[in-house]
């Protein structure tokens, strides 16, 4: 499948890309709010490593007429620690940096391990953390070849009415299925936004609206600079557990990420899910301090907050594998990454 034509622009500081961003903003898609857009051609994508993009493209996914390259803007990359003891990791830096950090292997373990699982070595040198966050649900129904999607009518997430996967339903239950954000919900990290206004943070847990269509709070004139990690979960232990077919290549059709303090003891603790809702979702965390703080880790213990990680889990049929499967598997991963921190 051929690239469909577009004009390619390479800009080289923030400030350029957001006044180009800003410009074009009436030929862009509208603003990444929580309710489905009309069917749209045209616009702006923003390209980053372009591991998820440049397939969508392909499948006509997107028709853009102009394609932003961050790549020329060198701020951008980096993993840096900060003043007040805070790391900051450029929207542009790849896994491949990521997984590779001493810093962010000894203090943020949890990021270093979901890094190290997406897709293969030779996609993570080119994959960023920014495109990570900001990557695109997936759904059966969805990224498939226009001329697989038009025999079938299309669907609520692309030139369609029709939810296959919740038929009758207005929401579009595409699966968000990266493996970054949920180690970076478990972590408490925060985002900064560069949009024509200035920058902004942004909690990552307010990121996300768990709408299919129109995944994240993300104007189409603003852009992910930077990932911000905190102090306070600086040195907690950490795992991931990742569903896939494939033991490589595949993306999470579930995945679990657990990060917690203790000493001895469970001091505090955060779950957080991926690839079974339409939003990487944290495990409610009142719920979670009321099981485990203060506690010692068990098999007992493990399977009643693996319980309530399983009943966040809301998985329909938007891959290749069953929802019940996906669910249970979920139930599974997260007693397995609880006991893995046991010693």
């Amino acid at each position: 499948m051929s690239l469909p034509e577009f004009k390619f622009v390479r800009p080289h500081s923030v400030e350029e890309a957001v006044a180009f961003l800003a410009q074009h903003a009436s030929e862009a898609q509208p603003a990444q709010i929580p309710r489905r857009p009309p069917p749209q051609r045209g616009g702006v994508e923003i390209i980053a490593g372009g591991t998820d993009l440049i397939p969508s493209l392909r499948q006509r996914l997107f028709e853009p007429d102009y394609v932003v390259d961050l790549r020329g803007i060198a701020g951008l990359r980096g993993i840096h620690e900060l003043s007040g003891g805070e790391v900051e990791i450029g929207g542009l830096t790849t896994l491949s940096e990521i997984e590779r950090s001493a810093l962010i292997r000894e203090r943020y373990p949890v990021l270093a391990e979901a890094a190290r699982t997406v897709a293969s070595p030779v996609i993570r040198n080119m994959a960023t953390i920014g495109g990570n966050i900001c990557l695109d649900t997936r759904c059966v129904w969805y990224n498939q070849s226009l001329q697989w999607r038009k025999s079938c009518g299309f669907c609520i997430k692309k030139d369609g009415d029709l939810c296959h996967v919740a038929p009758g339903g207005e929401k579009c239950w595409a699966a968000f299925s990266a493996d970054t954000p949920p180690a970076l919900l478990c972590l408490e990290a925060q985002i900064e936004i560069a949009g024509p206004h200035g920058r902004r943070r942004l909690p990552l847990a307010d990121f996300y609206t768990n709408e299919g269509d129109a995944r994240m709070k993300l104007a189409r004139k603003e852009i992910v600079t930077s990932i911000i990690l905190p102090v306070g979960t600086a040195n907690w232990r950490g795992a991931y557990r990742k569903l896939r077919i494939r033991g490589s290549i595949d993306y999470p059709l579930a995945g679990v990420a657990v990060a917690l303090q203790r000493n001895g003891h469970i001091q505090q603790a955060h779950i957080a899910i991926t690839g079974v809702n339409p939003a990487p979702m944290l495990v409610k965390s009142q719920a979670i301090d009321a099981l485990l703080a203060g506690k010692l880790i068990s098999e007992e213990l493990s399977a009643e907050a693996a319980d309530l990680a399983a009943r966040t889990a809301k998985p329909l049929t938007t891959s290749a594998l069953t929802p019940e499967y996906r669910r249970e598997m979920v139930r599974v991963f997260t007693k397995r990454a609880l006991l893995s921190l046991s010693q």
